[in-house]
């Protein structure tokens, strides 16, 4: 096909798909392609896919259809989690013209020139994900005043719910050299906070450097990269996207909090709050290191941040387990929760449990942790009140307001002044504003 003039993308799921997703944008630009809205239409769209839950799957199919009412001659290419989970599957979607798995979607520009708009099955190019042996770095770019910086991928965990090893392969890593030049490059753009990503960052140092016939070489550790970017003094802060309790480690915490760049924020998956559903999850720790690791971070930071992931209706769980598990996140000193409702994955040792959960019940449970959520996050906000901390500035998404997070992740909001955009200020947190109790006022502005 004629070299097409624009290209569209849509990203589902996760901050590390969006790193990917960005760095391939800059992949077509650099192909002379221009970067259009979804919305506006293209001559290529790009979807970049999340296979966590089934819900991801309608979405993809969702997104393909809109793509094409927008653009109905449009070239449809897949890639991602779900593009190498079910390939065959997605190239049977009407519409769209090549799927790409994991080893392939960074040599996107390669298979191009193949397409052509014909009736019937699209295109698969995806091998098996053991042939996703190099790690391949992205970021983040936008008009946002962060950027999502991938320093790992893969993951060689066997949770018994978890297709992520099965999509993305083994766990392998950036080098700390690389990630801390492309934090610069970052800062470059005048991007002020970057978020580290990936599927298990904790395991940074895995497959950083991998020789014919041999393991894979370790050459650095998670602490040895964090304390690499504390070095770099053009970027005002950085974030820690989600770390496993087993790798936040007591020599972490202590190093953030003593940092001047590492936010006082930590999410770290819980998933369930009974021993129990963690030995049939596969999870690499107990409630009693998850409550230590809490009780570590609240010692050393009394303001700190700390987010959850939860899993509800997990095969097995009964109603006692999971009360166990709400009045176990009730107790704990944290700050909000990510709450998921168990959907059965293909090839997974937990679809093959017994127990299984009544989805209504599942979703009773999902509305349970969820309203905690919300009162856990009310209850963070209003221990804060009255405290002077410095906020990150962006436009809301009103276009009329400001809004931005305190190094503690609080979310503010406040009229908008466009030569604060993108800048860190110190404000009053005054209240708790009527927009929901999710989101704080900016009281005042007090200095840089």
């Amino acid at each position: 096909m004629a070299t097409p003039r624009t290209v569209a993308f849509y990203t589902l799921g996760c901050k590390l798909n969006y790193s990917e997703t960005s760095s391939i944008a800059r992949l077509f630009e650099d192909a002379g392609y221009g970067v259009a809205e979804f919305e506006q239409g293209a001559d290529v769209y790009v979807i970049n896919t999340c296979s966590v839950t089934d819900f991801a799957d309608r979405k993809c199919r969702k997104v393909v259809r809109q793509a094409l009412r927008t653009s109905s001659h449009a070239f449809v290419v897949v890639i991602g989690c779900y593009a190498q989970l079910k390939p065959e599957e997605i190239a049977n979607i009407p519409g769209v013209d090549l799927v790409l798995g994991a080893a392939e979607k960074f040599r996107i520009l390669d298979f191009i020139d193949d397409l052509s708009k014909a009736p019937g099955k699209g295109m698969v190019h995806a091998g098996e994900v053991r042939e996703a042996r190099t790690f391949t770095d992205a970021f983040s770019f936008g008009d946002r005043t962060r950027s999502f910086l991938k320093v790992q991928d893969g993951c060689n965990y066997k949770c018994s719910f978890c297709t992520i090893p099965q999509a993305r392969g083994a766990s392998r890593s950036d080098k700390v050299e690389n990630v801390v030049a492309n934090a610069r490059k970052i800062a470059e753009m005048g991007v002020k906070e970057i978020v580290l990503t990936g599927v298990n960052i904790g395991d940074f140092g895995n497959g950083t450097e991998v020789i014919e016939g041999t393991a894979p070489k370790k050459e650095a550790l998670f602490i040895d990269l964090i304390h690499e970017l504390d070095q770099v003094q053009e970027i005002s802060r950085f974030r820690i996207s989600s770390i496993e309790p087993n790798l936040c480690t007591d020599e972490v915490i202590a190093f953030v909090a003593q940092s001047q760049r590492f936010a006082p924020h930590f999410h770290m998956p819980l998933q369930s709050g009974n021993d129990k559903q963690l030995r049939q999850m596969r999870r690499r720790y107990t409630r009693d290191l998850y409550v230590q690791r809490v009780a570590k971070i609240k010692e050393l930071m009394p303001h700190a941040c700390i987010g959850v992931d939860v899993i509800v209706g997990f095969p097995g769980e009964t109603k006692e387990d999971f009360l166990e598990t709400y009045r176990f996140i009730q107790d704990l000193e944290v700050s909000y929760l990510h709450v998921f409702t168990y959907s059965e994955r293909a090839n997974t040792p937990a679809a093959e449990m017994e127990g299984v959960v009544p989805v209504g019940e599942r979703r009773e449970r999902n509305d349970m942790l969820t309203i905690l959520s919300e009162k856990k996050r009310r209850q963070f906000y209003e221990k804060h009140l009255g405290e002077l901390r410095p906020v990150l500035f962006e436009v809301h998404k009103d276009q009329q307001l400001m809004a931005g997070f305190t190094d503690n992740y609080i979310k503010i909001e406040t009229p908008i002044v466009p030569e604060l955009l993108n800048t860190i200020q110190a404000v009053d947190l005054q209240k708790i504003g009527a927009s929901g109790d999710v989101l704080a006022e900016l009281g005042a502005l007090v200095g840089c």
